[in-house]
């Protein structure tokens, strides 16, 4: 309830001819934010009052205008909120159209006041019920890329990947209008924290790579978004794309200052993971990555079983069931189960003899799913001796060619013979 002297002054304000009533609401208003014991409920009966009075539009949006500057320089952000709900209310049966301005101003701090205490889902909601399509006032795309992206952000501290993707969509649509760069920026940034909550990882590792070329950002924010870079394409699916992946960022001459190196050094010359390293690396990671997925494993255990799997094609023509579950760390016919996926999805090549219970590997995958059934491929030793062959033919033209380049004399004279 507001004081007495407030509300005695707003009665005597309404009893004076509307020529007076601007400079007395203005004089009352300083007053107030200057020297109320309770400020949020002083400013609320200021705000009806002057809201439901008989003022014009012409008279009132100055007065309004004044509020809202008053309004923001309100350090506690609970009294911003007290206030900036009840304005907004009262601003919507006046007829907000003829106030945008006013209200969009409101909503702004509103949002500021809830991300300070932390409230981003209500300060999404707030900065949503925004105008941007008003016939009042001209909004660039900027303006409008703006807010989407603050909107965007806040879904994402409350971890709601999908609300945050529903308003980057609409980012897309005007992004290539945008010319803040800080804005573009924060677009880039937006987009790879979705894809990496939705464990889009692939995508999430391009995306935060991008952003760590980005000159016009800090090198420490650079060198982050490279560190996140690593740990996405580490927790990508093993196959032909993730290994492309692994090699841009293992070949950027800033990856060794990255504290995840020495396993994304690993990754790229598949090498095999040892559990002590996986657990250190596990440690560094958010929630969203280690949640469980249906067979009870997570992200991490999924993504180091499938690299060792490809280690471990590296490492042996073939192996059998249990010998690869116990290199693994998991049983046999789990292991199997894994190396079943992985050659029908194309990220390793070979196939599976089941009678003999042996699994055999034939170099990298392709990439590309199998419509059928796999196929025992006949004729490999043959293909591999005729590929020997080849090669030593080639060895040898080489050396000739450097003989007669180097020694063309002795050359000659071995032709004569």
């Amino acid at each position: 309830m507001a004081s007495p002297e407030v509300s005695g002054a707003l009665q005597a304000i309404e009893a004076t001819p509307n020529t007076d009533k601007p400079a007395r609401y203005s004089a009352l208003l300083e007053q107030i934010t200057a020297n109320s014991q309770n400020l949020a409920a002083d400013l609320n009966a200021y705000a009806r009052t002057l809201l439901d009075d008989s003022l014009g539009v012409v008279v009132l949006r100055p007065l309004l205008a004044n509020f809202v500057e008053q309004f923001r320089k309100i350090k506690d952000p609970d009294v911003k909120i007290d206030v900036g709900e009840k304005v907004i209310e009262l601003l919507q049966t006046k007829g907000v159209g003829q106030y945008e301005e006013q209200d969009t101003q409101v909503k702004e701090i509103l949002s500021d006041s809830y991300e300070e205490n932390e409230d981003f889902r209500k300060s999404a909601q707030i900065l949503g019920s925004i105008n941007l399509e008003s016939t009042q006032r001209s909004l660039s795309a900027d303006d409008k890329a703006k807010v989407w992206i603050r909107i965007v952000r806040c879904y994402l501290e409350e971890d709601d990947p999908t609300s945050a993707f529903t308003h980057l969509n609409k980012v897309k649509n005007v992004i290539y209008n945008v010319q803040d760069k800080q804005t573009r920026l924060m677009f880039q940034l937006s987009q790879a924290r979705i894809y990496d909550s939705q464990r889009s990882f692939l995508d999430a590792a391009q995306a935060y790579y991008t952003m760590s070329l980005e000159t016009v950002v800090d090198e420490e924010e650079r060198l982050q978004a490279l560190g996140a870079a690593i740990v996405c394409a580490v927790l990508a699916p093993a196959g032909p794309l993730r290994s492309k992946m692994l090699a841009k960022l293992y070949k950027d001459d800033r990856a060794n200052q990255v504290d995840d190196f020495p396993i994304l050094e690993k990754m790229f010359l598949d090498r095999l993971l040892s559990p002590a390293e996986i657990k250190a690396f596990a440690e560094k990671l958010q929630p969203h990555h280690l949640a469980r997925t249906a067979d009870g494993s997570t992200v991490l255990d999924q993504a180091v079983l499938q690299h060792n799997l490809v280690g471990a094609s590296k490492l042996y023509n073939n192996i059998g069931f249990d010998q690869l579950g116990e290199l693994l760390g998991i049983d046999a016919e789990k292991a199997e189960d894994y190396a079943a996926k992985m050659l029908e999805q194309g990220r390793l090549a070979g196939y599976i003899d089941q009678i003999d219970r042996l699994i055999f590997f034939e170099g990298a995958g392709s990439g590309e799913r199998k419509t059928g059934h796999s196929e025992r491929v006949y004729g490999k030793e043959l293909r591999k001796w005729d590929a020997n062959v080849q090669g030593l033919a080639e060895e040898v033209e080489k050396a000739t060619t450097m003989i007669q380049t180097q020694h063309p004399d002795f050359y000659a004279s071995q032709m004569v013979h």
